[in-house]
């Protein structure tokens, strides 16, 4: 289990019977939004040399310049996964999450997002983190965070248990971020309030009452 980022504890995933409160649902986007930087990236860096990293990201410099045609950064997101991670075991990644989430928290999460989080809490809104970043990575994070749902990009992982390099669902960006909303919680689904940084959180923001675009500034 995560340490906890700020108290009190609650699943992942909201039952099937669930009611929500008066308040209902509030959506939070992750990298950029409760954290200052790239989450996925900054734990790739922490989990190998300095050595491995630099040759990984030289071997990516292919996807990066398609990248620069396709603009799609799934695919560009696809490739650093294979490069790093295809191969490992689900329950090592696993691991090496939780450990780099109680050793490196506190120097990713905005204070402000943090008191916003609280602030909705507190009223007993439903709370989501919607993340086109792994879930392997940022689930003990939302664990922490005593988050209702996490919706993210899911890695692939074989017969063995082990990853693949690639995804089990499309990436957790844009229209995708809408849709798997309401898969959760019905096409009609409304937020009470959503917070995004970048142009793949606008289909989500559009659901909110309040609509938080790059509202979180502080740094950890």
């Amino acid at each position: 289990m995560a340490k906890k980022l700020l108290g009190g504890g609650a699943p992942l995933r909201l039952s099937a019977d669930a009611q929500l409160e008066d308040i209902g649902l509030v959506a939070y986007d992750f990298d950029g939004t409760i954290t200052a930087r790239d989450t996925f990236m900054a734990f790739l860096r922490w989990r190998v040399t300095f050595l491995r990293f630099a040759v990984g990201l030289v071997r990516l410099i292919p996807s990066a310049m398609f990248y620069l045609m396709h603009q799609d950064r799934g695919r560009l997101k696809a490739a650093a996964v294979k490069e790093f991670l295809a191969g490992l075991k689900k329950e090592t990644v696993e691991a090496d999450a939780l450990a780099f989430v109680e050793s490196q928290a506190t120097g990713l999460l905005r204070p402000d997002a943090l008191r916003s989080w609280r602030y909705w809490q507190q009223r007993q809104a439903k709370l989501v983190i919607v993340t086109a970043s792994p879930d392997l990575i940022i689930a003990p994070f939302a664990r922490g965070l005593a988050a209702d749902t996490l919706v993210a990009t899911e890695l692939a992982v074989d017969s063995t248990g082990r990853l693949t390099g690639g995804f089990a669902t499309p990436n957790c960006r844009g229209p995708e971020k809408v849709k798997r909303l309401r898969a959760l919680f019905g096409h009609d689904i409304r937020l009470a309030a959503a917070y995004g940084d970048t142009g793949g959180d606008r289909e989500m923001l559009r659901l909110a009452d309040h609509a938080g675009y790059r509202e979180f500034r502080e740094k950890p």
